[in-house]
């Protein structure tokens, strides 16, 4: 396993699940596929989305992914440095009239105490993150 450099959020670990997923986002879970980690918000989100569904072809390839592809990706928990900065930071940006979706703190949160990139499509989510590095793959 190569030194961990990303933390993907829920919108790019589950791009692969589309009948059409970007391509930006599957070369690039391709290439750095040693260097990518998960945080632990990502699988409950994609298990929850998954359930959400009926019982169809759909929900039964985004489970087979879940159990069978990210499986092997390190997944990343929320730790007491985690819940120090999300707290701190979410009291800063309050302070300032913003409120990031809770979720979106934790994952923040995650990706800061471990010093990584956060992947995803929705920059303007973490914007106003203090000092958090963001990516985003799909352009």
């Amino acid at each position: 396993m190569g030194r961990l450099i990303y933390l993907l959020d829920t919108n790019t670990i589950s791009e692969p699940t589309k009948l059409l997923p970007n391509q930006n986002i599957i070369e690039k879970l391709d290439a750095f596929q040693t260097q990518i980690a998960l945080p632990v918000f990502a699988i409950y989100e994609m298990v929850q989305g998954a359930y959400l569904l009926p019982e169809s072809r759909k929900r039964t390839r985004i489970l087979y992914y879940i159990e069978n592809v990210i499986a092997g990706l390190p997944v990343l928990l929320y730790t007491k440095d985690a819940a120090y900065w999300h707290g701190m930071e979410t009291a800063r940006l309050q302070s300032i009239g913003k409120s990031p979706a809770f979720i979106d703190a934790q994952i923040a949160a995650v990706a800061k105490a471990n010093n990584l990139i956060l992947v995803t499509r929705n920059t303007e989510d973490f914007k106003n993150f203090a000092d958090l590095k963001l990516e985003n793959w799909f352009i």
